[in-house]
C-alpha cells in the first residue's frame, strides 16, 4: 500500500511537472494580402516543445513546425493564402494525437488605405520627440506596479513622466509649427532598473512601455498625426535587447545572442565593413559585442532571430500605418540581415521610407549603406535614407571656424561637394542636433545670429530636415553634454511648470522670437517645391558668405548668408547664371521685396532667403 502510493505521488508530480501552457505567441496576430504570405509565430510556454500544432482555419496552412534545444518554444511557420479570411484563429496544440492546449490568434484585414502607404520625403520636416521628456499628459501612468523603475523628475537619467497622451494632446502644436512628420524615440517596454526612459533597451518587442500608455493610444498618436497632416516615424532598435528582457531568463537557444568567454564591448569600429585589410576578429567584436553591459547584443545569424526582428518591424509598421523607420545603430548587426531586413520591409512597404544612423563624420561609409551605392566588395544594401552626420559636423564647424582658406564656410561646401560619393543625396536626413548630441543653440555657443542660420540652412539645403523637440525655443545645455540635461523636459509638458512654451507663457523675448523664426520658416517650406525636390547649385565662400540657389522650372530661391560683424555688398553679376532674366527677390523671412540689379547688401550676421520673379 506505501508503495503503490508513494508511487501515485510520483506519477501525479511528473505529470504536473510536464504540463504544458502558453505564456505567448508573437506576433499575436497578422493580416491578409501580404506581400509575403508566410508568417512564424514564437510560441513559448511550458514543455510547449513536445506539442504538435494544427488548425482548420480556412486558407491557414501550418507549414513547418521547428524545436529548438529549449523545450519551452516551438517555431510554427503558417501560410496565410489568398483565402484565407479575417477573424479569429484557432490553433489547437496536440500529443500523441489528443489535444492538450487551444491557443486563439488573430487574422485582421489589412488596410488598403494608400495614405497609409505614403513614406516621408524631401517635402516635410521631422520633429524628433524623445516621449519622456515632451509632455506627461497622463500623470496616473507615470509609475506602474511592478516595473522597477518609478518617476523621479529630479533625476537627469530618471524618469520624467512625459507619454504618448502628451504627445497626442499637443499635436496641433506641431502642425501650427510647420512640422509635417514626428519621429518618435522608442516607445517600447523598458522594464530596466534605472536610466529606461530612453527607450532603448528593449524588453518587448511587441508591448509599448505601460508609463507611456498603450499599443491602441499609439495607434490612436499615429492615426490623430495622419489626420492633421503629421506622419509617424518610429525609432526601432535591431542590434539589441534590454537585459530584462523576458527571454533573457530563459533563452531558446545558446546562440540566440552573442556570448563570450568574458564580456566583450563593441570596439565600435564602423569602418570595418568596408576596409579591405581588417581582420575578421575585428569585425566580430565590432558586431557582436555588446553596446553596454545591460544592452545584449542579438544574434541575426540564428534564422530564428532574424525572422522574429524582421517580422516585428513589419507588424509595427501595418499596425501603426507609418510613414517610415528610424533604425538605430544600423551598421552594428550583422550586414548581411541589416540587407535582409531592409528588403523585406520595404518589399512589404515600397513607398515608404527607413533612415539608418549611421555616425560617423565620413561621407564614404556612411554612402556604403544606401541602396543603390555600387560598392568595390559587393555589399548590397536596401537601404533608401541616412542620418546626414557628416554633414552635421561639417556645418557646425563653418559657422564655428574663423573664415580662412580651409577653414569656415569651405568646410561646408566641401563637404556637400562629397555628394558624387551617395546613390541618393537628396533622400538624406539632415540636422542640426538629435537626442544624443548638444542642443544646436549650445553647439553654436548660444549665439542668435548662428542658431539662425543654422535653422535657415538645414531648412534649405538638399535633404529632409529633422528638428529636434525645443530647438525652436533656443533649449540648450551645460557643456559637460550629460544626455539628460540635452533631453530636458520641454517646458510647459507638465501641470505647474512655471513656463509654457505650449502657449508661449513665460518664454523670454529670444525664445519668442526663436519660435516665430521656426513657424515663418517652416510654414513657407510648405509650400517650396524647389527646396523639396528641386536642383541645387552653390557658390565658394568668398569674404565670409555663402550662396546657393534652390530651383526646378517653377520656382528658384536664393539663400544668402553672411558672418561678418558688418552687413556685406555682394556682387551680383558673380551669380549671373542663376539670376537671369530675374528682377525682384522677396525675402521670406522679413517679407521685403529686393530689387536685384548690380549689388545686394546682406545684413550684419545675417541671412537671406529670397523667392525670385
Amino acid at each position: 500500500m506505501r508503495l503503490s502510493f508513494l508511487s501515485l505521488l510520483l506519477l501525479i508530480s511528473f505529470g504536473l511537472q510536464s504540463q504544458s501552457s502558453i505564456e505567448r505567441v508573437e506576433p499575436a496576430n497578422w493580416w491578409t494580402d501580404m506581400h509575403n504570405p508566410e508568417v512564424q509565430l514564437l510560441v513559448y510556454g511550458k514543455n510547449i516543445g513536445d506539442l504538435l500544432p494544427k488548425t482548420t482555419h480556412p486558407g491557414i496552412n501550418i507549414e513547418r513546425v521547428s524545436r529548438v534545444s529549449n523545450p519551452n518554444y516551438l517555431f510554427v511557420d503558417l501560410k496565410i493564402t489568398a483565402a484565407a479570411k479575417a477573424g479569429d484563429v484557432v490553433l489547437s496544440f496536440t500529443k500523441n494525437g489528443k489535444e492538450v492546449l487551444q491557443q486563439e490568434w488573430q487574422l485582421l484585414d489589412r488596410n488598403q488605405d494608400p495614405a497609409m502607404r505614403k513614406g516621408f520625403d524631401n517635402a516635410d520636416v521631422l520633429y524628433l520627440i524623445t516621449p519622456d521628456r515632451f509632455a506627461n499628459g497622463n500623470p496616473d501612468n507615470d509609475n506602474i506596479a511592478g516595473m522597477r523603475e518609478t518617476a523621479n523628475r529630479s533625476t537627469l537619467g530618471g524618469r520624467h513622466g512625459g507619454d504618448i497622451a502628451g504627445m497626442r494632446q499637443h499635436l496641433d502644436y506641431i502642425h501650427d509649427l510647420g512640422f509635417t512628420a514626428i519621429w518618435v524615440n522608442p516607445l517600447l517596454e523598458n522594464d530596466m532598473e534605472a536610466y529606461s526612459y530612453h527607450g532603448y533597451s528593449t524588453t518587448d518587442f511587441y508591448r509599448v512601455d505601460p508609463r507611456f500608455g498603450t499599443n491602441e493610444e499609439y495607434q490612436l498618436l499615429a492615426n490623430e498625426s495622419r489626420e492633421k497632416g503629421v506622419k509617424v516615424i518610429m525609432d526601432m532598435i535591431v542590434n539589441h535587447c534590454g537585459l530584462e528582457h523576458w527571454w533573457m531568463k530563459d533563452l531558446p537557444s545558446e546562440d540566440w545572442i552573442n556570448t563570450w568567454d568574458e564580456y566583450t564591448q563593441t570596439n565600435h569600429r564602423k569602418t570595418v565593413w568596408q576596409d579591405p585589410y581588417a581582420s575578421a576578429i575585428d569585425k566580430k567584436v565590432f558586431a557582436d559585442g555588446w553596446f553596454v553591459p545591460t544592452m545584449p547584443d542579438l544574434n541575426q545569424r540564428n534564422p530564428f532571430m532574424a525572422t522574429y526582428l524582421i517580422q516585428n518591424s513589419i507588424w509595427w509598421t501595418e499596425y501603426l500605418g507609418l510613414a517610415g523607420i528610424r533604425m538605430d545603430t544600423y551598421p552594428y548587426p550583422d550586414e548581411d540581415f541589416m540587407a535582409e531586413w531592409t528588403r523585406r520591409v520595404m518589399e512589404e512597404f515600397p513607398y515608404l521610407n527607413i533612415v539608418g544612423e549611421e555616425w560617423f563624420e565620413n561621407p564614404s561609409t556612411v554612402a556604403y549603406w544606401q541602396a543603390g551605392k555600387d560598392n568595390p566588395n559587393g555589399y548590397t544594401s536596401y537601404l533608401p535614407s541616412l542620418m546626414d552626420f557628416p554633414l552635421q559636423q561639417a556645418f557646425i564647424k563653418a559657422l564655428n571656424e574663423e573664415e580662412a582658406f580651409k577653414s569656415g564656410w569651405i568646410t561646408a561646401y566641401e563637404m556637400l561637394a562629397q555628394d558624387f560619393l551617395y546613390a541618393d543625396p537628396m533622400n538624406l536626413v539632415i540636422f542640426p542636433d538629435n537626442h544624443d548630441m548638444s542642443r544646436i543653440f549650445r553647439q553654436v555657443n548660444e549665439d542668435e545670429d548662428l542658431f539662425r542660420m543654422a535653422m535657415v540652412y538645414f531648412a534649405t539645403t538638399r535633404g529632409i530636415p529633422q528638428i529636434y523637440y525645443g530647438t525652436e525655443i533656443l533649449m540648450s545645455n551645460a557643456p559637460a553634454g550629460d544626455h539628460g540635461d540635452i533631453r530636458s523636459d520641454f517646458p510647459g509638458g507638465w501641470a505647474g511648470d512655471p513656463v509654457n512654451a505650449f502657449t508661449g507663457d513665460g518664454l523670454t523675448s529670444a525664445q519668442v522670437a526663436a519660435q516665430d523664426f521656426t513657424k515663418t520658416l517652416l510654414r513657407w517650406r510648405k509650400s517650396a517645391e524647389a527646396v523639396h525636390y528641386g536642383k541645387m547649385t552653390h557658390f565658394l565662400p568668398e569674404d565670409g558668405t555663402y550662396v546657393y540657389f534652390r530651383y526646378n522650372d517653377e520656382q528658384k530661391v536664393m539663400v544668402a548668408f553672411n558672418k561678418n560683424d558688418e552687413g556685406t555688398s555682394l556682387d551680383l553679376e558673380r551669380f549671373a547664371e542663376m539670376l537671369e532674366g530675374v528682377t525682384i527677390g522677396k525675402d521670406i523671412l522679413t517679407g521685403q521685396p529686393h530689387t536685384l540689379d548690380k549689388q545686394l547688401q546682406i545684413p550684419a550676421r545675417g541671412v537671406m532667403i529670397l523667392e525670385l520673379d
